[in-house]
């Protein structure tokens, strides 16, 4: 007997997850603009993102966004700052495994401006909320790069625990890291 994983509901367009400074809403196309690919170039912001192995363009962030908006297992929120309506990083939970109930995390800051105030913690307590309650996910997780330290933060601050360690995993900017492994449990 072959067991049957359900799709989950996907949210609408036009709905965003309200937070204290932030909301989350879907990115689309009309996100896709000189800033964004200017973020996913800059290597202060990209130095733990894997698409800085690629140089970015309008025309790839664009087929990812389209891609991701028809991707019945993820889901790209834009992080919106409530006080300028700006659009200042994003904030990915999938791919879901809907057999097992659960999904990675991953996210970053764009503007740079806006590091170090607690968008990135606010926006992973509201994708959490989002994946455990309305989605009934059991199980979020996020690994980064041992030297992220602001992420490790970010995620401990919401919530998360450390899970795991692949010693020497990921090429660094100095070298090999150990990759870690935060996640919250439902």
């Amino acid at each position: 007997m072959l067991l049957e994983c359900s799709e989950k509901k996907r949210i609408q367009i036009n709905e965003r997850l309200d937070g204290q400074r932030i909301y989350l809403r879907l990115v689309t196309e009309a996100d896709c603009s000189q800033t964004y690919v200017d973020w996913l170039n800059d290597s202060d912001v990209n130095q733990y993102l894997e698409t800085r192995w690629c140089t970015q363009t309008l025309t790839s962030i664009r087929e990812f966004v389209i891609n991701i908006l028809h991707d019945s297992t993820s889901y790209l929120f834009a992080i919106i700052e409530k006080a300028t309506l700006q659009h200042i990083g994003n904030i990915k939970l999938g791919p879901i495994n809907a057999c097992h109930d659960f999904a990675d995390i991953s996210y970053f800051i764009g503007d740079k401006h806006k590091w170090g105030r607690g968008y990135a913690t606010e926006a992973i307590g509201l994708i959490s909320d989002f994946g455990l309650n309305r989605l009934q996910l059991h199980r979020l997780q996020a690994g980064l790069y041992r030297s992220n330290l602001a992420s490790a933060q970010a995620l401990k601050k919401a919530g998360y625990v450390e899970d795991g360690v692949f010693r020497q995993k990921l090429r660094g900017s100095n070298g090999w890291e150990d990759h870690i492994w935060y996640c919250m449990v439902r």
